[in-house]
């Protein structure tokens, strides 16, 4: 999924919020950083089944499944940063912390 096509997800549970919470988001900062997005897709799932509310909770599943990439990418360079600072990174994953994140 693209970043456009998740901002778009984003500024969705936005306007959703906004209208139903009175909560502010940031659009932009949710489409690209999964601990946010994270946090509010668990706000609006509360707020959702509290109040019954089948949209609020369908347009949180969809951000959470547009951000699932970007959080099994962050696991993994966390998981092979824990294993270079312990010293136990195999030979591919020392390669692929050289690059994650950074030009080739």
């Amino acid at each position: 999924m693209t970043e456009s096509e998740r901002v778009a997800i984003a500024a969705r549970l936005h306007v959703a919020l906004r209208r139903k919470t009175g909560r502010v988001t940031d659009t932009e900062w949710m489409a690209i950083d999964v601990p946010y997005a994270t946090e509010m897709v668990r706000f609006a799932r509360a707020h959702a089944a509290e109040k019954q509310d089948t949209e609020l909770a369908e347009i949180a599943l969809r951000l959470e499944e547009a951000m699932a990439p970007l959080a099994a990418e962050a696991r993994v360079r966390a998981a092979t940063e824990a294993r270079m600072a312990a010293g136990t990174a195999t030979a591919p994953q020392r390669t692929l912390a050289r690059y994650i994140g950074g030009l080739r």
